[in-house]
């Protein structure tokens, strides 16, 4: 099968690299460039545990294609905290609201609730759970994530 060069920005690095046209993006993200906080679960857009973002849209790394991704700027969940010792307001709302327990998850929540509080700064209780219904977590029963988004809302 032939390669395609794509050239693409993810968490304001430029990279460029060699793919075959049949590699997913969540394969690419992870294998490629080592960004393992992108996580595959269900491997059918099921599950939101790889949700990244494509051009500021919340989107699921494992049904596209890395050479969908040529000339795109997309954000990790390692793109999110502005610094090493400082995370980002959601990330600090889910510490202190316990919103995380195994936290294979998170970084699907998290990227999944960013452009969602972008667009909509102060939900209701009712929004966010439409927010989130298409990420899934095993652990935590959901309430604490919803107290983490309702507290990074009133800030």
């Amino acid at each position: 099968m032939s390669q395609q060069t794509i050239t693409l920005t993810v968490n304001n690095q430029v990279y460029e690299r060699t793919v075959e046209p049949r590699l997913l993006l969540s394969d690419f993200l992870r294998h490629e460039l080592g960004l393992t906080g992108t996580h595959v679960g269900c491997e059918h857009g099921v599950c939101g545990a790889c949700t990244i973002l494509f051009d500021g849209a919340a989107v699921r790394s494992c049904l596209m294609l890395a050479v969908q991704t040529n000339g795109h700027e997309l954000m990790t969940v390692e793109g999110l905290a502005p610094g090493p010792d400082k995370l980002h307001p959601l990330q600090q709302a889910f510490h202190e609201a316990h919103a995380l327990q195994c936290g294979f998850c998170t970084p699907g929540f998290l990227m999944t609730l960013l452009p969602f509080l972008q667009e909509n700064p102060h939900p209701t209780e009712a929004e966010i759970r439409e927010a989130i219904s298409g990420n899934l977590c095993r652990c935590t029963g959901y309430q604490h994530i919803l107290e983490a988004v309702q507290r990074v809302s009133e800030q």
